[in-house]
């Protein structure tokens, strides 16, 4: 698994996680379960993460709708 996004945002999360599902590219959200050891604070970053695979076809569609900021590198 590749990880594109690291970020507290879980509205952008969202976003990203729905972008993947419409290209039918399965992604995760990984250390959502940390929120519920910080007290659900926003404080630690999820990761955002596609397969392998896909991770070249998974940056262009988020560059595509405007997230390429959010991208790590």
């Amino acid at each position: 698994m590749k990880e594109l996004i690291r970020t507290n945002d879980v509205v952008l999360l969202s976003f990203a996680e729905s972008l993947m599902k419409d290209a039918g590219i399965n992604s995760l959200i990984a250390d959502q379960g940390m929120s519920i050891l910080e007290g659900s604070l926003g404080l630690l970053p999820r990761r955002f993460l596609v397969p392998d695979d896909d991770a070249d076809a998974a940056r262009r569609i988020l560059v595509e709708a405007g997230l390429e900021a959010e991208l790590r590198a």
